[in-house]
This record gives structure tokens, sequence and C-alpha cells, in this order.
């Protein structure tokens, strides 16, 4: 199967989002892709870093929804985008999954949040599967597969055969200038990318922005912990690969045995 993670530009402005949004899509289903992911909260933007991020309510969630739905069946293609989700709880930074006839599959919601977005955002609550053309995946988002591995194996030992990662580190202004995928002296994103595969035997598809000073590449990471493929450092567009469900055994996820872990009583 073929799969694709969207790496775009900070957007300006919500309608600019879309446009690029929508370059992604033609692009990757003009490739052959059958999904697509994109970064974290990517419509309009992930708050309270060194950009501008444009008001955001639910009236323009709705009207996103619907824009990206119609491309999502026009291409053809299934679509995970990243995107603000208001509910009555509050502003959540989420991930809306999109079947290729553009039906809304699901939401999954970012619930463990970074320290510094919990003045932005409230946390959600439940976790989920999804599945698109027999490929089962679930979606964890930045921080959540970054320091919570717990995150990725939930969905592993139910059954999924990747696990989506939206995120968003870096800058368009100031920080390292990466050259080689997991360097020692790098951030240790890509690492950390590495062992969410390795530590459950699936894939990890992590999704960044192309932001000129990237602190990790968009990257898809196979089974074997070993990367597979990143996009350029700082260069937009989408990368686009092969995987096989079958590589994705989540052997090491299914031997997890919490059982063994009971705190024992002093006697």
């Amino acid at each position: 199967m073929l799969i694709a993670l969207a790496s775009p530009r900070v957007a300006s402005s919500v309608e600019d989002g879309l446009e690029k949004t929508k370059q992604c899509l033609a692009d990757a289903a003009a490739r052959g892709a059958e999904i697509v992911c994109f970064p974290e909260a990517y419509l309009p933007g992930l708050r309270g870093l060194d950009f501008e991020v444009p008001p955001f309510d639910r009236e323009q969630q709705e009207h996103v929804l619907r824009v990206a739905s119609a491309w999502a069946r026009e291409y053809k293609i299934a679509t995970i985008l990243g995107m603000e989700w208001h509910t009555d709880a509050g502003r959540h930074i989420a991930a809306v999954v999109v079947n290729a006839d553009g039906e809304i599959q699901g939401v999954q919601t970012k619930n463990q949040l970074d320290p510094s977005e919990e003045p932005l955002y409230v946390p959600g609550r439940t976790r989920r599967l999804f599945e698109v053309n027999g490929l089962k995946f679930g979606v964890v988002i930045c921080h959540e597969g970054f320091r919570y591995p717990e995150t990725v194996r939930w969905a592993a030992v139910r059954g999924a055969k990747v696990v989506f990662h939206p995120h968003c580190t870096g800058s368009d202004k100031t920080g390292p200038q990466l050259t080689q995928w997991g360097a020692t002296d790098a951030p240790y994103y890509e690492k950390a990318m590495m062992m969410r595969s390795r530590e459950n035997t699936i894939y990890f598809a992590s999704v960044n922005y192309a932001f000129r000073h990237q602190e990790s590449a968009t990257s898809l990471i196979a089974p074997s912990g070993e990367c597979q493929a990143h996009h350029p450092y700082g260069r937009d567009g989408v990368l686009v690969q092969d995987i096989d469900p079958d590589a994705a055994t989540g052997l090491l996820a299914s031997r997890y045995a919490p059982g063994r872990y009971q705190e024992s009583r002093a006697e």
C-alpha cells in the first residue's frame, strides 16, 4: 500500500492552508497513495510558537471539514487532517480521519499535552483505531508519541500496522540546520521515532511542517526501527512510500504483559 506524508509550509491564513492542503492531496493522489497525513494542527496552525495563527472557531472548523472532505472525495484519497477541534470542553489539538468517499470516519484528540500547550488547549480523553482499505492504524500527536510510548503501544496491541504521528518541531526563524537523519548531535526526536517503531514492530509515520529550521524530518520508520525514507529538511512537498502491512507483525507489542507489573506489597 502506498501512503503519503504531507509536509507543507506554515499557512498564512486558513484559506492559504486549505490551498496548500489541496495541492498536497492532488500530488499524493496522482502518485497513487491511498492515504495522506498532514502535520499537527495544520489548520489553522499550532498556537504558542513563533508564527502567527489566525482565529479559528466552530464555523471555520465546519468550513474546513466540508472543503477537505470534498477534496478527499474528488481525489479519492483518505486523509488524516491535523486541525483544531472545538467541543463543549474547549479547544483541542486533533486529527480528523476522512475516508476516500469524503465521509468522516472519526477524530483523534491529543490527550497528552505538552506543558506549554495547557494554557491554549484542553486534552482529549479517548483513543481509537481507524481502518482504510484493510489497513488498521492509530494516530498519536507530537508530544504523545515523543514522550509517552504507551500511546503508540495502545494502537499496536490492538492490531495497528502503522501509527501516524502528526507533529510540529522547528521554526522558520531560528534553530539547527540538520543535514543527517538521526545524527547524534541533533535533537532527540528522530531517535524517538525509531524507538516507537522498534519497540512495537510496526510502521511509524511521523509528519512535520516544512520549517526552514526543522528539528525533525517527516519520516517513515519501518517495523525494524530503521528509517525507510524521509523528506528533505526544509523543503515542502509530499513523501510517498510503499508499506507492507504483513511486515508490521506487532510482535513486540503483542508480548507486552502488563499483569507482570503489579505492585508488590511489603509483608
